[in-house]
């Protein structure tokens, strides 16, 4: 059974002290695909040494994270082109719109968005797309932007029904994590309606740990609960969760 985390940052510092003991931990667990969103360029030369020493397990992603749009986005775009001619990556992300910390940079964020959508185009990439309280905002691009070129995972959904449905219009994958296992979570009422073939797994770690980790640091390894509540939201034992999530990254990533 073939695991596969398409969202995790195990680069992050907060895995410092036992990185390598809690990628091996999953793993032994099955988890054999691990997919790293990028944040900005301070991160790169990290990404690249996870890389090197997990090679056939590491998949990167190279991007600007939307609450890393500053003032100095151009200069991280033209990072994002340069890395792109240098080293294989396999989508663009994570991308997207942040209004729940601020607004301040809503046009910069835009702006980044939508040029990275047309990056990822002219690469052949499928992008990752970051949502927080702006649904909207995001969509819009995403009308402007859609076309068979088009592709991708919609990050840590936790939009409504309709909202999954519009996503799922743009050519986009769910990314369903952590959310999923809680009890305000809402995701869980609306996705036995969804058909498993839209639907992609990750952790988002070391964020949002899903029940009952919830609150601590969250691991590539506690993907199996986010498995087993989707195995049990469909009726459907876990090894086919594991099987179609996994082809639906492939047909994403093409690999």
């Amino acid at each position: 059974m073939i695991i596969t985390d398409t969202h995790t940052h195990l680069y992050s510092e907060a895995f410092d002290d036992d990185r390598k003991e809690a990628i091996q931990k999953a793993i032994d667990l099955g988890v054999e695909r691990f997919f790293i969103p990028a944040i900005d360029s301070t991160y790169t030369e990290g990404m690249l040494a996870l890389e090197k020493e997990f090679p056939g397990h590491m998949f990167l992603m190279t991007g600007l994270h939307p609450t890393h749009v500053k003032e100095n986005f151009e200069d991280e775009l033209a990072h994002v082109e340069e890395m792109l001619d240098k080293h294989t990556y396999y989508a663009i992300g994570e991308i997207g719109i942040d209004l729940y910390w601020e607004k301040k940079y809503l046009k910069e964020q835009q702006i980044a968005f939508r040029k990275q959508i047309q990056i990822a185009k002219k690469h052949k990439l499928p992008i990752v797309i970051h949502c927080r309280e702006a649904f909207d905002e995001v969509f819009e691009i995403l009308e402007e932007e859609k076309g068979d070129d088009l592709r991708g995972i919609f990050h840590c959904f936790t939009g409504t029904y309709e909202q999954a449905e519009k996503a799922i219009s743009y050519n986009m994958k769910l990314g369903i994590g952590g959310v999923v296992t809680f009890k305000n979570g809402k995701i869980d009422t609306f996705l036995k309606n969804i058909d498993l073939k839209h639907i992609v797994l990750e952790t988002d770690s070391p964020y949002l740990a899903p029940t009952p980790y919830r609150g601590k640091r969250n691991e590539s390894a506690y993907i199996v609960n986010v498995l087993e509540k989707l195995a049990d939201i469909h009726g459907v034992p876990n090894e086919q969760i594991a099987l179609e999530t996994t082809k639906n990254s492939k047909e994403v990533f093409g690999i």
